[in-house]
């Protein structure tokens, strides 16, 4: 079968299975969920088996350290995985939520239900966990989904691929509901993400490179964010020792993740208190500092930053920061140079931590709290199947939710419409 016949089976049978998703219930859902996870446990030998296969052809490779610690599953992977399964069946079930419900003058009643996107096609590298988390969040929301791994995790994949299938033939529902590509050719990509007569949105995972080619090549809408280069703004009347803790752990925490801060912003009133015993801590950890002249001249570890530096995202123990004059200034640069990601304040007036949620343009706005709390599970959305720095239709962390969208009901009893 060519490359082309294959892409569009696959899309029939992904439509023809979202149309008895959408109908299923929450009852069916969750049996599904839980008969994929019992499925994992009893594949678990052989997910191992796979597993070392992609491990043995990534070393062969010379795949990084990095990306082979993402690309292992153990056995407390797959708990972690079999554990999420059972964690997304206790979820509260978007689907059929009637909201918003008023009589109108003529009679009728007009309201809103949520309802599912249809199919949802997922692009992501390396982590075979991302698998199932996308599997899970998709049949939960009532979406079908098309899932394309990493050629580095092939193996691994199709391992998973199978246990959930068994899963949902069990269960009763369509096996066709989550499909995971079985081939390597990079032209399946550029196929999926252009048949929108079968796929309603992609979601990329991966790379910003990754991300980047699909933006611009897809005809389907594209829920992405590019980067994560996030800021934290300590205001003149802050409280430097929360300020202290915060930047310590935005940064520090974990340096890989999106939510990671990139950038600290300091007013100039208190950045000559602050500032020295941030470059102390930062330096006991490791971090290299980068920044403006006015932070070089409070400190000699502080190197200077290029005009690039306030652009990047560098995911590594490095550091950029600037002195700013007030918080208009702290507010122009982050809409400028920044990815619209996550960005803090931290600040005990209650009047510029109002300006700075209004004024920043991210998807998390926070007030003297890290920016590592953009996360799905710690908004309480119990998982999340990314973070989107659009703003239509869905915007922040990507949880059940966010998988779904509103149509308009209305109710009546035999009315018509005279005028």
């Amino acid at each position: 079968m060519s490359l082309e016949s294959y892409m569009n089976q696959i899309g029939q049978q992904a439509r023809a299975a979202s149309r008895l998703l959408a109908k299923a219930s929450t009852a069916q859902k969750n049996d599904a969920l839980l008969a994929m996870a019992k499925a994992l446990e009893e594949a678990r030998p052989r997910l191992i088996e796979e597993n070392a296969k992609d491990m043995a052809n990534g070393q062969e490779k010379g795949i990084d350290a990095a990306l082979l610690d993402r690309l292992l599953l153990n056995d407390a992977r797959i708990d972690g995985m079999i554990e999420g399964l059972k964690q997304v069946a206790t979820l509260p079930d978007p689907v059929g939520e009637i909201t918003d419900m008023v009589y109108r003058p003529s009679g009728i009643q007009v309201g809103k239900m949520r309802v599912p996107l249809g199919v949802i096609g997922i692009i992501y590298e390396s982590r075979p966990n991302v698998t199932i988390d996308a599997a899970s969040l998709c049949l939960k929301s009532g979406n079908a989904t098309i899932l394309r791994g990493g050629s580095e995790a092939f193996h691994s994949n199709q391992a998973i691929a199978q246990a959930v299938s068994m899963g949902l033939k069990k269960s009763g529902l369509p096996e066709e509901a989550v499909q995971v590509l079985n081939t390597v050719d990079r032209d399946a990509v550029g196929k999926l993400i252009t048949m929108a007569e079968y796929v309603d949105v992609i979601v990329p995972r991966g790379g910003k490179n990754l991300i980047k080619r699909i933006s611009q090549d897809a005809r389907v809408p594209v829920i992405k964010h590019l980067d994560g280069n996030c800021h934290v703004y300590i205001d003149d009347e802050a409280d430097l020792d929360k300020a202290f803790t915060i930047c310590m752990n935005a940064k520090t925490r974990r340096y890989g993740v999106c939510g990671a801060m990139e950038s600290l912003l300091i007013h100039k009133q208190v950045a000559k208190e602050i500032l020295p015993r941030l470059v102390s801590a930062y330096q006991e950890k490791g971090v290299e500092l980068v920044g403006c002249d006015a932070s070089q001249a409070i400190s000699s570890s502080v190197a200077s930053a290029t005009e690039e530096d306030w652009y990047t995202e560098y995911l590594a123990p490095k550091l950029s920061v600037k002195l700013v004059d007030d918080i208009d200034e702290a507010i122009l640069h982050i809409n400028k140079y920044g990815s619209h990601h996550t960005d803090a304040i931290v600040s005990g007036s209650y009047t510029k931590t109002r300006a700075f949620m209004a004024g920043v343009d991210s998807s998390s706005v926070m007030v003297n709290a890290s920016t590592q709390f953009a996360d799905g599970f710690e908004y309480g959305l119990g998982a999340e199947i990314g973070i989107s720095t659009d703003k239509i239709h869905v915007r922040g962390p990507v949880g059940l939710m966010g998988l779904t969208s509103q149509k308009y009901i209305v109710l009546g009893d035999g009315h018509t419409r005279d005028n």
